[in-house]
């Protein structure tokens, strides 16, 4: 098992750059452990843990529903954003400024093979990150991601997630609420959710949070509960 991880951040970057990005890891990773497979080699494959921003963009999961996104063309261009069809998993989420973006890629043979349990340990590593502000945060059963209040009408998401697996290798990720513009959410219906809100560590403290300092914590709850070794 290789639990090493190349840390990477890409900054504020266009989706589907990063979209790219990804995916030549992630096939490249795929095509590694094919060889290793059919050569009975075993050369250690790459894990990357990405953190990234993107300007105002919508996307739909395989699983999704078009109408989900409830503007056209001309309120696409009216917003200043994009929109991309995309191979995850899930419906129609928002990024956009002020977001944390969260894209390991993965061999989960170098952690654990079970998807249920990465996606709720990626869960966790928000979760506890929200803690060190005094958040409160959990999760609502039947849906993927963080919320807060997910006992009562108050529920609210604050992180959304969608993940893509094959041969145990992950791409995609997570999208954290920082000090994201909440009103682009307006213009969809998130993750295929109606009666829900949607909300953010800005909106929650009332104030504007100091984005590197947010993604070190997040970065070491995620490192400590994988066992990764960060480089």
């Amino acid at each position: 098992m290789n639990k090493e991880v190349k840390f990477v951040d890409w900054g504020l970057t266009d989706y589907q750059e990063a979209w790219h990005k990804q995916e030549q890891i992630f096939e490249q990773t795929v095509a590694l452990k094919v060889k290793n497979r059919t050569e009975n080699k075993q050369e250690p494959t790459p894990n990357y843990l990405v953190f990234c921003e993107h300007p105002h963009v919508y996307t739909l999961g395989k699983s999704g529903h078009p109408e989900n996104l409830l503007l056209d063309d001309q309120g696409l261009k009216e917003k200043q954003a994009t929109y991309y069809k995309i191979n995850r998993g899930g419906d129609i989420t928002y990024h956009g400024p002020g977001q944390l973006v969260g894209y390991p890629i993965l061999d989960l043979d170098n952690f654990f093979t079970d998807i249920h349990l990465y996606l709720r340990t990626l869960e966790e590593a928000v979760i506890l990150t929200l803690a060190d502000y005094g958040i409160v945060a959990g999760r609502y059963e039947g849906y993927t991601g963080v919320w807060l209040d997910a006992d009562n009408e108050k529920a609210r998401k604050i992180c959304a997630m969608g993940v893509r697996c094959s041969r145990w290798v992950t791409m995609h990720g997570f999208a954290f609420n920082v000090n994201a513009n909440l009103a682009y959410f307006k213009n969809i219906v998130p993750c295929g959710i109606d009666d829900k809100d949607v909300t953010s560590m800005q909106r929650e403290l009332g104030r504007e949070l100091n984005m590197d300092e947010v993604k070190e914590k997040l970065k070491g709850h995620i490192a400590k509960l994988f066992e990764m070794q960060l480089k």
